[in-house]
């Protein structure tokens, strides 16, 4: 069998060092960008659709959206509806901040891609869906405290 998921690894760990680097004159660090970026497209975004939105769990979200609010890219705003939950905003830095890491995401995916046809491009996209979508179920299986059958 194939290793897929051990080449989408080493893509995905190889992106995040070029990232890391790139990103640390604006001190963001440990993939602390993708979260900035969830909450620049998603303003108001509640901490528990971000995880889940970023595959991770609440205590990883939490401790990275704490960083942002500290170096201050980002802002906590109490639901009017739910005082629990603390809606996600990008402040003034944040939102300056996001057209570099756009520009980043989309020089990586052009390069990524590079020597794809139209069409390789898209079944490439259609198969690495089906592949999340596979992985997602299992992921919030195991998150609910099940165990997989090997």
């Amino acid at each position: 069998m194939k290793e897929i998921l051990r080449e989408i690894g080493m893509i995905a760990r190889a992106l995040d060092s070029i990232s890391n680097i790139e990103f640390k004159e604006y001190d963001l660090t440990k993939g602390q960008y993708l979260y900035l970026v969830r909450i620049c497209e998603n303003p108001g975004i509640i901490q528990e659709k971000l995880a889940e939105m970023t595959k991770v769990d609440r205590t990883t979200a939490a401790r990275a959206i704490k960083k942002l609010e500290i170096n201050g890219f980002i802002e906590k705003k109490e639901d009017a509806h739910n005082k629990k939950n603390k809606k996600l905003f990008p402040t003034e830095k944040g939102a300056n901040v996001y057209p570099f890491i756009k520009r980043e995401n989309d020089h990586s995916n052009i390069m990524a891609l590079e020597g794809f046809s139209e069409k390789e491009v898209e079944i490439t996209f259609n198969l690495l869906q089906r592949i999340r979508k596979n992985v997602e179920k299992e992921w919030l299986f195991v998150k609910k405290g099940n165990k997989r059958n090997y």
